[in-house]
């Protein structure tokens, strides 16, 4: 009996993961999940007077959307150009992701990009901020995947974290310091 329970539970299991195309040829699918998160971390770094930055984005989710908006073939996961995939990420991320420290826009230099998990982090530091009371951010990140985006912004500052949920299509969060 167990058994065959079992095998009502596993059949619906596996025909989600794949699938069938019209003239009857097998396919797979890529795995589904029920939540579209990204999550931006900004920390102010009073040592080293920066602000480090860290974007972590659903590796599939990130890789359809570039392939997308930049009409190339994109393998974050085992890069042929690695080059060519931070050029990619960098631009991405720019685009859609904005920081003002005390009401100054910033700009972030690149550092690169890593794969761990399901996710890929990417990461960026804005040298040159000795101190900050205030940080605005505008993130737009996958808003042009899915309007079921929600993109977390944390904000460190002092040891001292704020957070903000943005569900699509909000893009502004402020944090007082």
């Amino acid at each position: 009996m167990v058994t065959s329970v079992y095998k009502w539970f596993l059949v619906p299991g596996f025909l989600f993961l794949v699938g069938w195309t019209k003239s009857g040829k097998f396919i797979q699918r890529t795995a589904f999940h029920p939540y579209y998160i990204s999550v931006v971390e900004i920390n102010h770094n009073p040592t080293d007077k920066t602000l480090e930055i860290s974007c972590k984005i659903f590796t599939n989710d990130f890789e359809t959307t570039l392939e997308k908006n930049y009409k190339t073939k994109v393998d974050l996961v085992n890069p042929p150009d690695k080059a060519a995939m931070d050029k990619l990420v960098n631009d991405y991320i720019k685009k859609h992701l904005s920081i003002k420290a005390d009401s100054k826009a910033v700009n972030f230099s690149y550092i690169g990009f890593e794969k761990q998990d399901e996710a890929v982090y990417s990461y960026f530091q804005v040298d040159n901020i000795p101190s900050v009371k205030k940080v605005d951010v505008t993130n737009s990140i996958l808003h042009d995947f899915s309007d079921q985006q929600i993109n977390i912004v944390h904000c460190i500052v002092g040891g001292k974290r704020q957070s903000d949920k943005l569900d699509y299509p909000k893009t502004d969060a402020s944090f007082q310091f």
